[in-house]
């Protein structure tokens, strides 16, 4: 099946380049989590500010949590962008921190808000008459989630190209994005599935943790979490590169 061959591709193109991967994104990556491990030594008055207290250096807590957050985020979109231009572009890291494309970022980050509404408005779309038709027949509320996850797959995966465009230069439209992925639906359900049970898999052990601060748990999700988001950009990288670009997955 095309879907799992793509996602067999994307896990490959990782551990096939590891040594790049890890120095395109991980002084940028442990960037990208500074606000997740302050928020862990910090989660007293997180639970505090929960409960509905305000416990002095709150103010303090809420402005470095916004800033370490737009900080990731930036992060996030230097490491996306790198890594398609890695992979499609041969743009090869010198050292521990790949040249910054800021104007690209910036083109990613709006066309990643607008898949985002596009797949929002469109799964809701498809849920509202499955969740008519289980006020009906409850039983079938059970269609609501797997419809979900398929119809998001399919948009998010079908306009996805755009954004490896974006990142190494070409403007591909998101009408263009489309036509290339016709008649493959299917694909991205199947690959929609299959990176849905890949992440519960690797994120089980920490689930069933039971103790939320743990530092075993945290380092276990932070490690995991690399492996998640590189993998993760490499599967819009193949997509891009296989329908787009005509490149073997073989």
């Amino acid at each position: 099946m095309l879907g799992w061959q793509i996602f067999v591709h994307s896990v490959r193109l990782v551990f096939n380049n590891l040594g790049a991967a890890f120095r395109i994104s991980i002084v940028l990556y442990l960037v990208s989590i500074a606000a997740q491990v302050y928020g862990y030594l910090n989660a007293d008055m997180a639970s505090a500010i929960n409960d509905g207290t305000f416990p002095a250096g709150t103010g303090q807590y809420a402005v470095m949590t916004m800033v370490l957050n737009m900080l990731g985020l930036v992060a996030s979109l230097w490491i996306a962008v790198a890594w398609h231009r890695f992979v499609l572009a041969e743009d090869y890291p010198e050292g521990y921190l790949p040249r910054m494309h800021g104007g690209k970022m910036l083109g990613y980050f709006g066309r990643s808000i607008l898949i985002g509404i596009i797949v929002a408005v469109g799964v809701l779309i498809a849920s509202m008459p499955l969740a008519m038709i289980g006020a009906i027949a409850p039983p079938l509320t059970v269609l609501i989630v797997p419809v979900a996850i398929g119809l998001a797959s399919v948009l998010f995966f079908r306009f996805g190209s755009i954004l490896p465009a974006c990142a190494i230069g070409k403007n591909l439209t998101l009408g263009e994005a489309w036509a290339a992925t016709r008649d493959q639906a299917s694909t991205f359900v199947v690959l929609g599935v299959v990176v849905s049970v890949a992440t519960l898999i690797v994120v089980l052990p920490s689930l069933l943790n039971s103790d939320p601060g743990s530092i075993i748990n945290l380092i276990y999700i932070l490690v995991v979490n690399w492996f998640v988001t590189i993998i993760g950009i490499s599967l819009l990288t193949t997509v891009y590169g296989h329908f787009i670009e005509g490149r073997s997955i073989d």
